[in-house]
C-alpha cells in the first residue's frame, strides 16, 4: 500500500496538543497517511499556509481570508465556541474609548484576534504586533497602553496586575448571536475531497483517543506546555476544546462564514466564490 507523508502544523497550545497528541504519536492506524508535525506560534502557522508551506494546518480564521484559494477548511480539530473569544488588557481600568489612539500590542495581523479588534472600529491608534506571550509583560511595564491577550492569557492576566477592558468574544457574541470562530484546520485544496474527508475523521478520532487515555495525552500537553500551570492547562483544554472541535456543525458554519464576511467588508473585497469547507458544494 502507498503511503502519503503530509506536514501537520499545530500550535503548543493545550487545546491543539490534547486533540493532535495521538495523530502525532500514532496511537492508532492511520494508514495511507502519516503526518510531519510541525509545531510554532499561531502568527507562524498563519504565515506559513499564507505561502503554501504546510499541507495541513491550524491557522487564525482572519488568515483564511489571505490563503482560500489553496485550502479548504476541515470540520474537525478547530477553535470555535462561547466564552473563548480574545482579550484586550491594560494597566488600569479604562475603556476601549480611552485607549482609541494609544498603541495596542496585538499577537499578529492576521489572528483573529485582531480582525474583532478592527471589527469595533473603536480603535484608530498603532497595533504593535509581538509574540503572544510577550504582550502582558509589555503591558505590564508599560511598552504598550493595552494589548490584546490569546490563549492562557485569557486566565493568567490578572497575575501580571491587568484589567480587562474588553472581552471581544463576548463583544461578537452581543453583535452577532453565534458562536466565535477563532481558529481552523484547513489542508491543501490539490490533495483532493476524499483525502479531506479521511484527515478529518482522523483528527476527530485522535480527540476521541485524547479523552479515552486523558493521562497519556495530559504527558504530551504538558512537555510542551512546561511554564503553565496545572490548572491553566485544564482551563485551557476546558475551553477551547469543546463540540465544535468534534464538528463545527451548521452554527459553526453560519458562524465562520459571518465572520469572513466581516473579514471582506473591512478589507473592501468580495465575496469569495471558492468552497470554505471541503464537504461545501463545488
Amino acid at each position: 500500500m502507498a503511503l502519503y507523508r503530509f506536514s501537520l502544523g499545530y500550535s503548543p497550545c493545550p487545546n491543539d496538543t490534547f486533540i493532535f497528541w495521538a495523530l502525532a504519536t500514532e496511537r492508532f492506524p492511520t494508514d495511507p497517511f502519516r503526518f510531519n508535525p510541525f509545531l510554532a506560534d499561531v502568527d507562524m502557522l498563519n504565515r506559513k499556509a499564507v505561502a503554501g508551506e504546510l499541507e495541513i494546518t491550524k491557522i487564525s480564521f482572519h488568515a483564511l481570508l489571505e490563503c482560500l484559494e489553496d485550502y479548504w477548511v476541515l470540520r474537525s480539530g478547530g477553535a470555535l465556541g462561547r466564552g473563548c473569544g480574545p482579550l484586550i488588557v491594560a494597566r488600569r481600568p479604562v475603556s476601549l474609548e480611552d485607549l482609541a489612539d494609544q498603541p495596542i500590542a496585538i499577537p499578529g495581523r492576521l489572528t483573529t484576534a485582531h480582525l474583532l479588534l478592527q471589527a469595533t472600529g473603536r480603535h484608530r491608534g498603532e497595533r504593535v504586533v509581538m509574540p503572544f506571550d510577550r504582550i502582558m509583560p509589555a503591558v505590564a511595564s508599560g511598552d504598550v497602553a493595552a494589548g490584546l491577550v490569546i490563549h492562557e492569557g485569557r486566565f493568567t492576566y490578572p497575575s501580571w496586575g491587568l484589567h480587562r477592558v474588553l472581552d471581544l468574544g463576548k463583544w461578537w457574541e452581543d453583535e452577532t448571536g453565534l458562536p466565535l470562530p477563532l481558529g481552523c484546520i484547513v489542508m491543501r485544496r490539490d490533495l483532493g475531497r476524499e483525502a479531506a474527508r479521511a484527515v478529518e475523521e482522523l483528527i476527530r478520532e485522535s480527540l476521541l483517543w485524547g479523552r479515552r487515555e486523558p493521562e497519556r495525552a495530559w504527558r504530551y500537553v504538558t512537555r510542551h506546555a512546561q511554564e503553565m500551570a496545572p490548572e491553566v492547562i485544564r482551563q485551557h483544554i476546558d475551553t477551547f476544546v469543546n463540540e465544535f472541535s468534534m464538528n463545527v456543525g451548521r452554527e459553526g458554519k453560519r458562524a465562520v462564514r459571518r465572520l469572513l464576511d466581516e473579514g471582506l467588508r473591512l478589507a473592501g473585497k468580495a465575496s469569495p466564490t471558492l468552497s470554505i469547507f471541503w464537504d461545501d458544494e463545488p
